[in-house]
């Protein structure tokens, strides 16, 4: 009876298909994925945190984004790292557990967007409004802003797991490589009708206030330089848009296409390896974005490494008079 009930509470996933000769490879090689992705992240945020010409609203806000990287990455990576070395039939996970990482995992997407949308104002306000930038964007905005992106994808995704959880369970297989919503309901031999009505609508309504938000915001960003033919602004803004940009295509894409592949079951190989590279490479993807594009954390990062090189050269001459 005991073991009936311990078992009831213990679910099952998945996990990726690999083979015994590629599990050493694939777990270096996604353990230094993540090393990156925590050095990188943390380290901007540290650098933007400790540096006085750096407090600025774009670089503030772009903390937001570093802070949620390493957050998802932190919440899958070692997860799925584990598992490799775990044969598929002992690849268990309790309940609670599943629902935290789900939670988690759906926290880190919808913050994404949100994050990404108060960007997208930050430069519009700039780029559209400059004389007026320091009096809109106060530190007290930054902060508005910022708790507004993550209070708004809590306050969603705790609706989404909530409607979850009240559902009894008659399966106990999670075909995925981590836990989320649409796999956990999936358990259930419920009625999931309320599930699905609301995971559609929170999904169009983040989707669809993101996508709507950044469209405008670029097209008035666009208008303004057309209008201004101004060589110095259009480049600056072209410099400081085009990784915001590139992020939210990324984001977009990876999005809309593991909400597709959900729809197919037949194709949940597909989707595992989909969501494993969305979850992997845009946080690893976003450091060397906007640190390579924004002029001054480039420069930073330069004059710190430049710095470290400096001090050893003089060290090591040091020791040579010594000797």
């Amino acid at each position: 009876m005991e073991n009936q009930s311990f078992r009831s509470n213990m679910l099952l996933l998945e996990g990726l298909k690999v083979s015994p000769a590629s599990s050493v490879p694939a777990f270096v090689l996604l353990l230094l994925i993540y090393v990156f992705i925590m050095v990188s992240n943390v380290g901007l945020v540290l650098l933007i945190s400790t540096e006085r010409s750096l407090h600025q609203p774009m670089y503030l806000l772009f903390c937001n984004m570093s802070i949620n990287d390493a957050f998802g990455a932190t919440i899958i990576i070692p997860h799925v790292l584990r598992d490799i070395f775990i044969s598929n039939s002992e690849r268990y996970i309790r309940y609670v557990d599943c629902v935290v990482q789900a939670f988690c995992v759906h926290l880190y997407g919808s913050t994404s967007h949100t994050v990404l949308m108060i960007m997208a104002f930050d430069r519009y306000v700039a780029i559209c409004n400059p004389l007026r930038y320091a009096a809109i964007m106060t530190n007290k905005m930054v902060v508005k802003l910022s708790v507004a992106a993550w209070g708004t994808a809590l306050v969603l995704v705790a609706i989404l797991l909530g409607l979850t959880v009240r559902l009894t369970r008659c399966r106990r297989v999670i075909s995925n490589l981590f836990c989320d919503n649409a796999s956990l309901f999936k358990l259930s031999c419920d009625s999931v009708f309320i599930n699905q009505v609301y995971g559609l609508g929170y999904t169009v309504a983040l989707l669809g206030s993101s996508i709507c938000s950044v469209t405008l915001t670029y097209l008035k960003i666009a208008a303004v330089c057309v209008r201004s033919k101004n060589k110095v602004l259009n480049s600056k803004a072209l410099q400081t848009c085009t990784s915001h940009l590139t992020v939210y295509v990324l984001l977009l894409l990876s999005a809309f296409i593991i909400v597709i592949l959900h729809r197919f079951p037949r194709l949940s190989d597909h989707r595992k390896v989909a969501a494993i590279v969305g979850e992997v490479a845009l946080p690893a993807l976003n450091a060397v974005i906007y640190g390579l594009q924004m002029k001054e954390v480039r420069q930073r990062v330069t004059n710190v490494f430049h710095c470290k090189q400096t001090h050893s050269l003089s060290n090591h001459k040091h020791e040579q008079r010594l000797h």
